[in-house]
């Protein structure tokens, strides 16, 4: 299922819901991404996408392949979206545990 964002600026209206053809650029690739790494600053939200592989114990090695910025406005959507898949997957499927070492820390850039 695909679902596409569309912010409109248009206040205390319904927006028209204009008909969507969605096309795949040439340069258009999927990958898998177990990593995601997050920016934020004024004007955008950048998150950086990767493959997180334990080498060891003590050594992780993340390589990055792809970012992207989205707008605040997108970032918020996107969020909305997320929360909504992620309740149906859990009612479909049940709780998503995570890792407690997985926790968000450290600085904010």
């Amino acid at each position: 299922m695909r679902t596409v964002l569309i912010y409109t600026s248009k206040r205390m209206t319904l927006p028209t819901q204009p008909n969507v053809k969605l096309t795949n650029a040439s340069e258009y690739r999927e990958n898998y991404a177990n990593s995601v790494q997050m920016r934020v600053n004024i004007w955008d939200f950048f998150l950086v996408f990767g493959t997180l592989q334990q080498q060891s114990e003590t050594q992780v090695e993340i390589r990055n392949f792809q970012g992207i910025y989205l707008s605040p406005q997108q970032a918020k959507a996107l969020l909305g979206l997320l929360q909504q898949n992620v309740a149906g997957y859990e009612t479909a499927f049940g709780e998503i545990k995570l890792d407690p070492r997985m926790a968000p820390h450290g600085p904010v850039h």
